[in-house]
């Protein structure tokens, strides 16, 4: 017999898959579609274990929805801007565009061998003049309609990088890569409007039911709607001009409870006072050190600089709150202002023991006295009843928001108001590895939009990374061109966009990649929307909400149908591949293969040192524990490294990888091919006429394929892969322990393996499509029909009952489900098991509950 050879098969049938054309999806109106989508991967040079347990997930759902007759589209393609191709070009001596396509090549050639059934007849790089040609496109659309404006606004700067870092690349107040200090700078940028989307974006959510809850959750939070008042403090010693202090609060029923006021180091009151005191510019050039994100400011001391202006409180002239500029205030959120209650925010709390301020209960939960309810270290933020506050006193926390807010805008000094925590999108990044913003700065009619004939404005090509900063600002016959309004010297936007910003529409470039426009009406009518979009959890917020906002402001402009405004219909997000780390004696990481087990402990295989196994943790570089796909597809196939990483646990939860656990999967392919050659002589002939009355072992084999069937569709229905292939390892069992003589049993085994062989290959494809040929099928089965499971097969015949001697458990029997009570205690009392225990005695009594259970009594 001959053994499963992965190096010979998986080719030859990549080979049969791309020249029969099966992944290429053409617009059919006349069959139903489906669009299934991974996020589309960096190409950083190598995929990893993470790709392969994303990219197979996809391949799941997509070739069995190919097979239950729906027109799929399942591209591929790179998101390949960005600032590591840029530092490679500094480190390396390399262009950025030719680092960037050799990792894509490379990439490429690892994804193939993995059988994947994507079109990539689609495939673009976002990097691609094509690509980003219509990306410019959008833009001058979207700066027509008023969705993109530009404005001086505070921004993390890298002085390092010298570029604009987005919050999230901001970690402990320092530059994502270069891990220089991050200084707070104000810049003039470029902005798409997502705030004017805001409360849309929010509804949006309900309707978004295939999504985790958890994403859900997260998108809400990240817009933050929330309802509050704005009011106005009257300042005292003030400079001109600020004669009063707006504040946003969504707490005025904690007015009575207020210690202070502050500022942000760049609200408006911060600078005016900075100008006149050297002091506080310092304190202020050091709260823009900290960063923008709100993270940073959690996490940072809280600080403070007491500015010597005072406010009045609004229901009381005589009472003044001091102002304080402090470092946890952002300018971008509400006002700029806020007034603290320490006893009831553990921010202000804090702030407030650190300078020796007020803290006064004005919340007091219920059953407890008022006069011995005190705030110790802990902000009290539950519910309870006012105290302490004047005609509030006695009210629920509700009831005293609507007085204060009724009397504040009774008073003329402020209005109810609904603050959203999202703010507009800023997309300049100081860099020259990304989409050129297509306007010009032309000294006479100000800020130009490119013609669209003029697109793409093309990167140049002979840039140099001798100098820190944008190499476009260096690049004068790239950097000054005519203006397209009057044709006087101009110079072009240097800033590139944020690469969020390619990521945000490729779903819908997919549908019609070589489209002269965005997009092509047709196909997006056809194609829209992605039914299934696959990708990790570490994607929920940022570019999940930025595609939202993007679709709605391409059917603004023209580009998407109304439909389209919630792109993923169904999201899935996976957990993460992880593995053991190892440590040599030395502090070194070492990785997976530099690492031997002799007599059961780990080594080093260079030397025989011991090694410390650390804990299994998401595959990363840095630690080392990364497993090569390629050297698994290598020793074992590609079909064994899906089926493990896809069997080892539910497919939203994190998967440790194991060389026993590829090792066993490796093992059971080989099962399943020995159990197919073993089968080959005793099969009837294709076609052939099944016996009228067929024996009860092929009954019961032709009963287990279609439970297995039903099983498995409901499974993959439900993105539950690792039950699926729970249910393909006991039908495997359940063909090798059937008898292989009696009536029908041949062609009970011929059905049965073909419904494996179609059961597998959404799984583990290029041994399904060898099995299939093997049984002398001339299709294949990535052609194939998906089977369908026979409703009368689904019916068990025989029911198991549990059997207890005198209470306890001693056998298990199957009965007719239509068996009297006599005959069930015959079949009991006849069973071995219950015939030893019985050991020649005769019942006292024999408990019959039909359908349940059998108890003898002796």
């Amino acid at each position: 017999m001959a053994r499963y050879n992965h190096r010979e098969v998986e080719p030859k049938w990549r080979k049969a898959w791309e020249d029969g054309g099966c992944f290429r999806a053409q617009a059919d109106p006349a069959r139903p579609k489906c669009y299934v989508l991974e996020m589309f991967p960096y190409p950083s040079g190598r995929i990893h274990m993470g790709h392969v347990r994303n990219y197979a997930m996809g391949d799941v759902v997509a070739r069995y929805k190919k097979a239950c007759g729906f027109n799929v589209l399942h591209p591929m393609g790179w998101d390949a801007f960005g600032m590591p191709a840029e530092n490679a070009a500094m480190e390396r001596g390399v262009h950025p565009g030719k680092w960037t396509y050799d990792n894509i090549a490379a990439m490429k050639a690892q994804m193939l061998p993995l059988g994947l059934s994507l079109d990539w007849s689609r495939e673009f790089a976002t990097c691609d003049p094509e690509y980003y040609a219509q990306q410019q496109a959008l833009f001058l659309d979207m700066l027509e309609a008023g969705l993109v404006y530009r404005k001086s606004s505070m921004v993390n700067w890298d002085p390092v990088d010298m570029t604009v870092l987005a919050n999230e690349q901001v970690e402990n107040g320092r530059g994502w890569r270069s891990g220089a200090l991050v200084e707070r700078r104000e810049l003039t940028q470029w902005f798409f409007r997502i705030t004017d989307f805001a409360e849309e974006l929010l509804a949006g959510i309900d309707r978004l039911e295939k999504w985790p809850e958890k994403v859900r959750l997260m998108q809400r939070n990240w817009i933050g709607r929330s309802e509050g008042l704005e009011f106005r403090f009257e300042t005292i010693g003030a400079p001109e001009g600020h004669e009063e202090l707006t504040v946003y609060t969504t707490r005025p029923d904690t007015l009575f409870g207020a210690s202070f006021c502050a500022v942000a180091a760049d609200h408006p009151l911060a600078k005016a006072l900075a100008r006149e005191n050297a002091e506080l510019a310092a304190f202020a050039e050091e709260c823009r050190r900290i960063g923008t994100s709100e993270e940073a400011l959690e996490k940072a001391e809280k600080k403070g600089f007491d500015t010597g202006v005072r406010v009045r409180h609004p229901f009381d002239r005589d009472w003044q709150l001091p102002v304080y500029v402090a470092n946890f205030i952002l300018m971008d959120y509400g006002t700029g202002a806020i007034f603290g209650c320490p006893a009831h925010d553990q921010r202000d709390l804090d702030f407030a023991r650190k300078y020796g301020l007020p803290v006064t209960p004005v919340v007091c939960p219920e059953g407890q006295d008022p006069a011995s309810f005190v705030i110790e270290d802990e902000a009290y933020t539950g519910p309870g009843r006012i105290v302490n506050s004047r005609f509030l006193d006695g009210m629920s926390v509700d009831e005293a928001k609507a007085e204060v807010a009724r009397r504040i805008e009774q008073a003329g000094k402020g209005e109810r108001k609904v603050n959203y925590r999202l703010r507009d999108w800023g997309i300049s990044r100081q860099r020259y590895w990304g989409c050129p913003i297509p306007v010009l700065h032309c000294p006479e009619c100000g800020v130009v939009p490119e013609k669209k004939e003029n697109l793409p404005v093309r990167l140049p090509e002979d840039v140099t990374f001798d100098k820190p900063g944008n190499p476009l600002d260096r690049h004068p016959t790239w950097r000054d061109a005519p203006c397209p309004r009057c044709g006087g010297p101009a110079k072009r936007e240097t800033d590139t966009m944020d690469t969020f910003v390619d990521s945000s529409w490729y779903y819908a470039r997919f549908t019609a990649p070589r489209a002269k426009t965005p997009t092509d009406p047709e196909a997006v009518d056809y194609w829209m929307n992605v039914d299934q979009y696959i990708g990790g959890v570490e994607h929920a917020i940022l570019h999940l909400l930025y595609s939202r906002f993007f679709a709605r402001a391409m059917h603004k402009t023209g580009h998407l149908p109304e439909k389209c405004v919630e792109p993923f219909e169904a999201l899935f997000t996976q957990g993460m591949v992880c593995h053991e780390t190892y440590r040599a004696q030395d502090g070194r990481w070492l990785s997976p293969d530099e690492v031997r087990i002799v007599d059961g402990r780990h080594v080093e295989a260079a030397t025989g040192a011991p090694v410390e196994v650390g804990p299994s943790i998401k595959m990363s570089k840095s630690k080392k524990n990364v497993v090569d796909p390629t050297d698994i597809i290598d020793q074992y196939g590609a079909d064994t490294a899906r089926w493990f990483i896809l069997s080892d646990s539910p497919p939203d939860r994190d998967v440790e990888w194991t060389a026993a656990g590829a090792e066993a999967a490796w093992r059971f392919l080989q099962r399943v091919w020995r159990l197919t050659e073993d089968a080959l002589p005793s099969l009837p002939a294709r076609g052939a006429e099944p016996p009228a009355d067929p024996c009860e072992a092929a009954m019961a084999l032709r009963r287990a394929t279609h439970r297995t069937i039903a099983g498995v569709t409901a499974d993959i229905e439900g993105f539950a892969f690792n039950k699926a292939i729970a249910r393909i390892y006991e039908f495997v069992n359940a063909i090798s322990k059937a008898p292989a003589e009696g009536e029908g049993m041949g062609h009970a085994r011929r059905e049965a393996l073909s419904a494996l062989a179609q059961l597998m290959a959404p799984m583990a494809p290029h041994i399904a499509e060898e099995i299939w040929s093997a049984l002398g099928e001339t299709t294949l089965v990535a052609q194939t029909p998906w089977p369908k499971a026979d409703p009368a097969l689904l019916v068990e015949d025989t029911t198991p009952i549990a059997v207890q001697v005198n209470g306890k458990r001693r056998a298990e029997i199957r009965v007719p489900r239509e068996a009297s009570r006599e005959e069930i205690e015959q079949m009991a009392l006849a069973d071995d098991n219950v015939r030893r225990f019985l050991d020649g005695k005769t019942p006292r009594k024999v408990i019959v509950v039909p359908g349940r259970i059998v108890n003898v009594v002796l």
